[in-house]
């Protein structure tokens, strides 16, 4: 039997952030010795894992929907003996309670803290952040925006219904945070590399599936999947949608 390609198995972030971005970001934060650590949408939870090794005694609980992805976070975290530091929970960010944490990590994900639509989802999940964040701790947010506004003809080629009024621009990002309680402690952006990287290793392993088995019942489905994941990338949001990491302050 021909096994199914691998689920995103080339990617350490479900995001456009490298290796090195993520070491300045765990070394920024982790020097404020957090010891509680919220990751809401997390996946696999790499990031959370990355803090968690630099701050000894510190604990973490990643919340996802994707049993899957939660289940590779806890493997992830038995190979780096962190077992017992961590709490993978399966369940909607938007549902999660507990006490505020020191640290708390929301990348790509604010859209899984409320129920409101784009584009007011984006302010909705600052305003629950604002919420979750301990005094004196600091939030994460990786959030899109429109590094330009994007044609007619890139709008159609992006994912369905994708308008103009779904995201704004970087500075119009910004001035949501301050809205919602926060000052922005560190501003920075997905490089081109960081994107073609993303894109390549989340697709590259369906492609090399495809490549052996193109003769599988699935090739056809899985074959329509990446075209048009590719499509969507290189004729719609390439050099046009942009992710933005922000490191908030909650105002006291």
């Amino acid at each position: 039997m021909i096994e199914p390609p691998p689920r995103l198995a080339r990617m350490r972030f479900h995001g456009p952030l490298s290796d090195a971005r993520a070491a300045r970001m765990v070394a920024r934060l982790g020097a404020r010795v957090p010891a509680t650590v919220l990751d809401l949408g997390c996946g696999w939870g790499e990031l959370m894992l990355d803090v968690l090794a630099a701050v000894p005694g510190a604990r973490g609980t990643g919340v996802d929907v994707t049993a899957e992805d939660l289940e590779r976070g806890r493997r992830n975290a038995g190979d780096r003996g962190l077992a017992g530091s961590v709490e993978f929970v399966e369940g909607s960010a938007a549902d999660h309670t507990g006490e505020p944490a020191d640290l708390v990590l929301c990348l790509g994900s604010s859209h899984a803290l409320s129920d409101e639509q784009p584009p007011h989802h984006t302010a909705a999940a600052l305003r629950r952040l604002r919420e979750l964040v301990a005094p004196g701790g600091r939030v994460l947010l990786g959030e899109s925006f429109w590094e330009r506004t994007p044609t007619p003809a890139e709008l159609d080629a992006m994912w369905p219904d994708a308008s103009v009024a779904e995201f704004g621009d970087l500075a119009g990002l910004v001035r949501l945070a301050l809205d919602a309680g926060f000052r922005v402690e560190w501003v920075e952006t997905a490089t081109f590399g960081e994107w073609e990287e993303f894109e390549s290793a989340y697709l590259a392993d369906k492609e090399v599936w495809l490549a052996a088995n193109a003769g599988h019942p699935e090739a056809e489905r899985i074959r329509g999947e990446v075209d048009g994941h590719r499509r969507s990338f290189l004729g719609g949001y390439r050099r046009v949608l942009g992710q933005a990491y922000l490191t908030l302050v909650p105002v006291g």
